[in-house]
């Protein structure tokens, strides 16, 4: 993933269909039933913010992680409008190195989902692990399987708004993974101009997934179905995995 480049400034608008106070609670109800308090929160992969605002208003000490500088300059002019108290570091997931440990880290977005290697992948979860507190939480959300192959795959999709114009192509590719193409016309007076960026993502089954949080050292607490409290189905196009550390008492 080359980090949104161009996408960065327009990324918020793109995704305004996205209620990041409701994924907020939803995300800190799940923290609450498991550590009981709201302490230092790692945001991984924070992308613009928005998130980390969330969770900082309701409590939390926010750290947010992202390896795009052009991301994290758009988050940190919402803390300069906000005035909350969130600390932001440009690091990749895999390459993860905080001061301390977390009480709580969470990855949203399917933002795993676009580390495309399984071993890359085990180094970013082994790095959550690392940095979690013993009595700490992990949260997570994936799009599936079945979202990649009935629902995104070899998928072309538009998005028109008022100054902003994206073509949105998908290739699907073995092990479950999804070229995606965006082609984006930003409107400036009277002229668009286009900006393209191509990255993919791939769609980890669910043994897949508790290899690599057992071989982390983590253990799944449950499995939700789409920000919910339901148990997974097989239509389920997003899943929430809540996962400890093995030897949390």
């Amino acid at each position: 993933m080359s980090g949104y480049q161009g996408f960065a400034y327009v990324y918020d608008e793109l995704t305004d269909d996205i209620s990041y106070q409701k994924r907020a609670a939803y995300f800190d109800g799940i923290i609450q039933s498991v550590t009981h308090q709201r302490g230092i929160l790692l945001d991984l992969a924070c992308g613009t913010g928005s998130l980390s605002e969330e969770f900082a208003k309701l409590g939390y000490d926010v750290i947010g992680a992202d390896c795009s500088e052009d991301m994290l300059a758009v988050a940190m002019e919402k803390r300069v409008e906000s005035g909350l108290d969130i600390i932001y570091l440009c690091q990749s997931m895999q390459n993860l190195d905080l001061y301390g440990t977390v009480d709580a880290a969470v990855c949203a977005l399917d933002s795993l989902n676009h580390i495309t290697e399984l071993d890359e992948l085990q180094k970013a979860v082994d790095k959550v692990s690392l940095f979690l507190h013993p009595d700490g939480v992990f949260v997570f959300d994936v799009n599936t399987v079945y979202k990649h192959q009935q629902v995104l795959g070899n998928q072309n999709f538009v998005y028109d708004y008022d100054d902003v114009y994206l073509v949105w192509k998908n290739t699907l590719l073995p092990q479950n993974t999804i070229q995606i193409d965006l082609d984006l016309f930003e409107k400036e007076g009277d002229r668009y101009f286009r900006t393209s960026e191509s990255f993919q993502e791939r769609a980890y089954t669910q043994q897949e997934l508790e290899q690599v949080l057992k071989k982390a050292g983590l253990k799944i607490e449950a499995i939700y179905h789409e920000d919910s409290l339901q148990p997974p189905m097989e239509t389920s196009q997003r899943l929430i995995y809540v996962t400890t550390k093995e030897n949390q008492k």
